[in-house]
């Protein structure tokens, strides 16, 4: 079967997004989009790419909905996301969290009696950040999903064993997420589903996005196939039910593109002393790692270079960075007759999801791809920090100390001519200054943090940079500089 790449970005909205993507770059995109689902047998597939405040600049579909039928994908199809239902359930519970419902030092029995008897007293953040000592449950927690409550409940009475105690290591745990929805049911007085839709897609304007398989309109699910044999086979459909918490949410492109530009929004975050919205301090939480990083290859089809990213669970996300777009957060969704990911860029405004009708199909490298296609075109550049107070008064003193080669020009922090003195300190500048000629204007100011940040300079013959850190006291001291120079190409 020949897959057609169809873009749909521009029949979201009557209006032309802030961002666009130039076109060459979306069809590359969309390209790679339908060749990866042609080599892994995937019937069909939806795609987007997000930008900060502009939702969704670009989509596309490919593919069939339904191999019975000859259904094509379109904008509307509903996927299920699987796993990346975590980072739904994840944000409800830290809701609670924030609003003193629930605490994450918290024993789970403290809120969900029936674990009480368990050999380990397990917290509410083992759970969240998959280190509760649970086996890894990816295959038997999938076909969990529709567990009554009354069978749950006998589940967490009778105990399960435990494959090393609380604390070591990441063990990824679909029944760890099923406890937390009935944390949030115990502690809201409200289902999970219904915890959820009420604060994540109702807000968001998520009317399309559901856990329940009986309200999806007919003839809008992509149902679910597995490649066997030569041939796709149909996966039976699951109803929801205990372990939705971990993997029951079905949505569309469009839908899903709210959530993505949702969590993009907390970035960045507001200056150090300014007020924010607690619901954006929130959703950054998300990317509080827990447990010992676990290293893996950035997945790819293009020829990009190698990559080894530094992954961390932290709530419903895994959080690691990639060296091309520094942090990010990702997490796939893999399932009986689905497969998808979705990956943000949080310091660069940028997010893509693909979501995929074919068991377990892990569409990760061309996700992966599509983000580093837009940062190397220069179109995702970190977010330019707010320039705090004291960041600013030294520009002046900066200058002073690069054209007199006298550091005392600045106030200093008492370890830094312990560190290296007044002598050599001028040594070093006028050792810069002799590369780079005559530097007349003050300093542009970069920062990196409050307290820390780069003081640049157009010289004769280049640039001078100098690397602030500054002390933690009350006035602005300076505990380490750094000079370079880079020459006028």
């Amino acid at each position: 079967m020949m897959l057609r790449a169809l873009p749909f970005a521009l029949l979201l909205s009557t209006t032309a997004a802030a961002t666009e993507l130039p076109p060459e770059l979306t069809a590359r995109i969309d390209a790679s989009m339908a060749e990866w689902a042609k080599a892994n047998h995937v019937p069909g597939l939806t795609w987007g790419i997000v930008h900060r405040g502009d939702g969704l600049v670009h989509g596309g579909v490919a593919g069939i909905a339904d191999v019975a039928t000859g259904r094509a994908v379109a904008r509307d199809t509903r996927f299920r996301i699987a796993s990346m239902t975590k980072a739904f359930t994840a944000l409800t519970l830290f809701d609670l969290v924030a609003e003193g419902k629930v605490r994450l030092d918290d024993p789970v029995s403290k809120y969900v009696p029936e674990v009480t008897n368990w050999p380990y007293p397990i917290t509410v953040a083992d759970l969240v950040h998959h280190r509760a000592g649970l086996v890894t449950d990816d295959p038997w927690g999938d076909r969990q999903t529709p567990l009554p409550e009354a069978d749950f409940t006998a589940l967490l009475q009778a105990g399960v064993p435990f494959t090393r105690a609380p604390g070591l290591v990441h063990e990824y745990s679909n029944l760890g997420y099923a406890l937390i929805g009935r944390i949030i049911k115990n502690v809201s007085g409200q289902a999970f589903e219904a915890e959820i839709a009420r604060r994540r897609f109702q807000p968001l304007g998520m009317a399309a996005t559901t856990f329940n398989l009986a309200t999806v309109p007919a003839g809008t699910l992509a149902s679910g196939w597995r490649w066997e044999d030569g041939a796709w086979k149909r996966e039976p459909d699951m109803a929801p039910g205990t372990f939705g918490a971990m993997g029951g949410v079905i949505t569309t492109g469009p839908d899903y593109a709210k959530w993505i530009d949702h969590l993009l929004s907390a970035w960045p975050a507001a200056a150090p002393g300014t007020a924010e919205p607690q619901a954006r301090v929130t959703v950054r939480r998300l990317i509080d790692g827990g447990g010992s990083p676990r290293r893996m290859m950035r997945p790819t089809m293009a020829a990009s270079s190698p990559c080894t990213v530094a992954i961390v669970y932290g709530a419903g996300l895994r959080v690691g960075d990639d060296c091309t777009l520094g942090r990010i957060a990702t997490h796939g969704g893999g399932y009986p007759g689905y497969g998808s990911i979705m990956l943000i860029a949080p310091d660069r405004g940028w997010g893509v999801f693909v979501l995929t009708n074919r068991t377990y199909a892990g569409p990760s490298a061309p996700a992966w791809d599509a983000l580093i296609a837009i940062a190397e075109a220069g179109l995702a550049p970190k977010d330019v920090l707010p320039l705090s107070p004291q960041l600013a008064g030294l520009a002046a003193p900066m200058h002073a100390v690069l054209t007199s080669g006298d550091v005392t020009k600045a106030g200093l922090a008492v370890n830094f001519l312990m560190d290296r003195d007044a002598a050599h300190r001028r040594a070093d500048i006028a050792e810069v200054l002799a590369k780079a000629g005559r530097c007349p204007k003050q300093p542009g100011v970069a920062a990196d943090g409050a307290l820390e940040g780069d003081f640049w300079w157009k010289c004769e013959k280049g640039m001078v940079a100098a690397h602030v850190l500054l002390a933690p006291t009350p006035t602005p001291q300076i505990q380490a500089l750094d000079w370079r120079f880079e020459a006028k190409k």
